[in-house]
């Protein structure tokens, strides 16, 4: 006869690298089981930290742009509980490319990359999350049209302004939903994605982030905040 774990279980989708390595450093700290996902060829620093956490990091692979590797994980993990289900996968063009520059190749492959693929995640594991449970995606500052006063890093904003907006439209859809809803703001954060120039580091914006989604636990709805708590207007 299985047990159940005593142990809160996350699982975290794109989490071979910055942000969503230190997501599963930062819970496995705080001793929760951590499934963890990277592409296929890059799975091999998680594996290694596997190995200094037996029985509480799993390590799987998926490209959450294609369909089928989304479906086959889902195949996988059909018999799992989670407690938070938390997609970090996002990637940018060049960033001194204006929306009258970009290709349409590479404008499709950030917005499929940040918006849609991240959508079609928690479309298709909603179904694995406990009814008190938490669906977080990691969104952006730069995704606030409010806030966006001196333009810049377009196709990126565009793209996490539309990661905003389906979620709002999920949680419209689940309206009543007891679980929690969260587009999460990292801050400026020195990752290879954020570059060397950026305000923070991943140990000044991670633990902080990490105990922001602990705290909304319990709270029904979507909320877009900052790695402090703080909200960020939409």
């Amino acid at each position: 006869m299985q047990h159940p774990s005593p142990h809160k279980t996350a699982l975290l989708i794109g989490a071979s690298r910055g942000l969503g390595f230190a997501m599963v450093e930062e819970y496995l700290k705080r001793g929760w089981r951590v499934i963890a996902t990277a592409r296929a060829n890059s799975t091999d620093r998680l594996r290694r930290l596997a190995g200094d956490c037996p029985g509480m990091l799993d390590v799987e692979t998926v490209d959450i742009t294609h369909d089928d590797e989304i479906a086959a994980l889902h195949t996988r993990l059909a018999g799992r509980r989670l407690d938070l289900l938390f997609v970090n996968a996002g990637v940018k063009n060049d960033d001194r490319e204006t929306i009258a520059d970009v290709s349409t190749e590479e404008f499709v492959r950030v917005m499929v990359t940040n918006a849609l693929a991240p959508m079609r995640v928690v479309e298709a594991f909603q179904d694995l999350v406990a009814p008190d449970g938490m669906i977080g995606v990691m969104s952006s500052g730069q995704g606030s049209v409010a806030n966006n006063q001196n333009g810049n890093y377009e196709v990126y904003r565009g793209s996490k302004a539309a990661l905003n907006m389906f979620m709002r439209s999920f949680a419209a859809r689940h309206a009543g939903d007891s679980r929690t809803l969260l587009l999460t703001a990292p801050g400026w954060v020195r990752t290879d994605m954020g570059g060397p120039e950026a305000r923070l580091s991943i140990e000044q914006s991670i633990p902080s982030l990490v105990s922001v989604i602990e705290t909304q636990r319990g709270r029904p709805g979507l909320q877009y905040l900052d790695y402090l708590g703080r909200v960020v207007p939409w």
